[in-house]
């Protein structure tokens, strides 16, 4: 027996009809927090708009043909050469305006790397760095070399991402 909704229709016959495109739908991405042995964090500073040579995490546009574990994992190989990290999910990010390109959701990852890794700018990073957390008082700054920026600096919404791993993790 075929199961009818309220107005007469099966699944088949409701499916026929369904519009998907009178429903907007938001992008997709990941974005993956990487600590070093040495509780480092990786971050590449953007090639591209949106916020052009501002430091991030490594992440990116989901692909049709993939979960969003896989995205995280082609994201931090394609923008940093990290392969084989153990990503595990931390949270949903979908405050509107996150991102100036439209409705962006992003899944963030968490992952902590137990050797050294050598890390290398590509695809869409112009830079790929690893950075020393520094905490004075109630401030958190990221330091690579001579290079130090606030985690407010970071593009999109990854300074609150940090802060809400930060609250997670002990580092």
């Amino acid at each position: 027996m075929e199961i009818r909704d309220a107005k007469g229709l099966t699944e088949a016959e409701f499916l026929e009809i369904y519009k998907s495109k009178n429903y907007k739908r938001p992008y997709l991405t990941a974005d993956v927090i990487v600590f070093d042995k040495d509780n480092r964090i990786l971050l590449i500073r953007r090639k591209g708009h949106p916020f052009i040579g501002r430091y991030a995490f490594p992440g990116g546009f989901a692909e049709e043909n993939e979960n969003i574990e896989q995205s995280a994992r082609r994201e931090l190989l394609e923008e940093t050469g990290v392969t084989d990290a153990d990503v595990v999910p931390v949270g949903l990010y979908s405050e509107p305006g996150r991102d100036p390109r439209g409705w962006v959701v992003s899944q963030l990852f968490y992952a902590q790397l137990k050797v050294d890794v050598k890390v290398a700018a590509g695809d869409d990073a112009a830079d790929a760095k690893w950075f020393k957390i520094v905490r004075d008082c109630d401030k958190v700054n990221l330091v690579c070399d001579t290079e130090q920026i606030s985690i407010d600096d970071l593009a999109f919404d990854h300074a609150k991402m940090l802060r809400d791993v930060l609250r997670l993790v002990s580092i």
